[in-house]
């Protein structure tokens, strides 16, 4: 996998064409973790598919990542995240993530430049029957599945968006 760094107009054609390559994947992954998550993701007007994010810390943290953003299902976007925390924390970890907008006035809220997580938005983990259940918060509804690694912390809140449409 090739690094990512999202230029003043979006990612490099390279960089889109690995994400392109990869949200599939991680879309089913997601399916094969949870049997219902298809029917969430069909239902939502909009979502974004991180497919990978590094998380590290010591007391002081960090985590960054990027993805793809969907609009009905159609491709519309581009987002970087990055998120910063201080606290109990300690270790690493890789992990992909999906955000879902329920309505399309929460997604143009996301595609605002320097959207920010919620503290009282929480991630679920994928597990069977998990996007079943799942319940939105502020129109916004945030799934995790863990690539690799392991850290005594893993909330969202505070997590930072750029979101560049991709034309």
């Amino acid at each position: 996998m090739t690094p990512r760094v999202l230029a003043e107009d979006g990612p490099s054609e390279a960089d889109l064409l690995d994400l392109k390559r990869e949200v599939p994947e991680v879309i089913a992954s997601f399916k094969k973790a949870d049997s219902t998550f298809g029917s969430f993701i069909d239902k939502a007007a909009g979502y974004a598919v991180l497919p990978k994010i590094a998380k590290g810390g010591f007391v002081v943290g960090g985590a960054r990542g990027t993805g793809l953003v969907y609009s009905k299902g159609q491709l519309v976007g581009h987002v970087t995240m990055t998120q910063a925390t201080v606290g109990a924390q300690i270790g690493g970890q890789s992990f992909s993530e999906v955000i879902f907008f329920e309505t399309a006035d929460a997604l143009k809220e996301f595609q605002k430049s320097g959207f920010a997580m919620s503290a009282q938005v929480g991630a679920v983990a994928a597990a069977e029957g998990v996007a079943k259940n799942a319940k939105y918060q502020q129109g916004v509804a945030v799934m995790t599945l863990a690539r690799s690694g392991l850290m005594a912390e893993a909330s969202v809140g505070g997590q930072k968006f750029t979101y560049v449409p991709i034309k």
